[in-house]
């Protein structure tokens, strides 16, 4: 029976498991996102939390803790200058994990893991843009009076031009 064993030995040995997530750990780091897969995601999730959560306290014997998980000094470096700055006052939660297509080989499922912090596709840019309100035929109600005007004003733009230019070209085959 496995009570009480929530390890994903993602069917590797215990060494193999620990330098994969290392590796992983430390690419995720350096990338600020990585593509995996999907149960590989949640066992790095579980893996580098921790690393980041011991990476805000600066100190020597924090810096050799977190070099004995990922032995890469230029990784622990970054760790501790850029990631905990931006983490300091975040209380855990450091990545998200969004699925992704299933991969087309062996249609596994597939997923990216991020840095909450260093993410682009959600953010206050995002959020401005969710504040509009539209109607059910899908255009602002705020810009649908302007859209409308600017509309005409481009289709009389193209009408007049097109009655002024006469055909240069000749038909050709006639």
């Amino acid at each position: 029976m496995r009570h009480g064993k929530k390890v994903n030995h993602l069917g590797r040995t215990a060494s193999h498991r620990k330098a994969m997530l290392a590796n992983m750990a430390s690419s995720l780091i350096l990338h600020k996102r990585i593509t995996t897969t999907l149960a590989k995601a949640k066992a790095l999730r579980t893996y580098v939390e921790p690393i980041i959560t011991k990476s805000k306290n600066d100190t020597t014997h924090s810096r050799r803790t977190v070099f004995a998980y990922l032995q890469d000094k230029e990784v622990v470096t970054i760790l501790f200058r850029e990631i905990a700055e931006k983490v300091a006052n975040r209380p855990g939660g450091y990545t998200r994990i969004i699925k992704l297509n299933n991969r087309l080989g062996d249609n596994a499922e597939m997923a990216l893991i991020e840095l909450v912090d260093y993410n682009t596709v959600y953010g206050k840019d995002a959020e401005v843009k969710e504040e509009k309100k539209t109607t059910r035929r899908g255009r602002s109600k705020a810009t649908a009076a302007p859209k409308a005007a600017e509309a005409k004003a481009e289709v009389a733009e193209e009408v007049a031009p097109a009655e002024e230019a006469p055909a240069t070209e000749e038909p050709k085959g006639e």
